[in-house]
């Protein structure tokens, strides 16, 4: 792959540190959520920013399989729910994602159909395509 653009984020101190971006755009605590035995508070995770991610990156992938299709959306809504548990194999962790997506103005199985294309086109479907389980929700 030829990378058309590298983001890069520094952190310090893991899930109860801090990151910054190399531009300075984010700068950011990290704390470790109370259901996972951290403090919580007013800081972020790396979950939250995984959930943020894929979605902005799902959206836009859906609204470029649309705009293919000839099909014209609005009013798109996509809530990434990213979650961690136990990982039963290692006693370590994993991730699961469920995206709730809303398209609203189109028939169901339309929209089914374009939330699938999406996923199968989205750069980080790709990424957890056979590492993690990811839910389409069509709601």
């Amino acid at each position: 792959m030829e990378a058309l653009y590298t983001a890069t984020a520094t952190v310090r101190g893991g899930r109860d540190g801090k990151f910054e971006t190399s531009d300075g755009v984010l700068r950011h605590d990290l704390s470790t959520p109370k259901e996972l035995g951290g403090a919580g508070g007013n800081a972020t995770n790396p979950e939250q920013l995984f959930a943020a991610g894929y979605g902005a990156c799902y959206e836009s992938a859906l609204s470029n399989i649309a705009r293919k299709e000839g099909v014209k959306l609005s009013d798109v809504e996509v809530t990434s729910n990213v979650m961690i548990g136990k990982d039963p194999q290692d006693d370590g962790f994993q991730l699961a994602v469920r995206l709730d997506v809303k398209i609203p103005g189109i028939d169901r199985a339309q929209a089914e159909e374009l939330a699938k294309k999406a996923h199968e086109f989205c750069p980080y479907s790709k990424a957890t395509r056979g590492n993690i389980p990811v839910e389409l929700n069509v709601i």
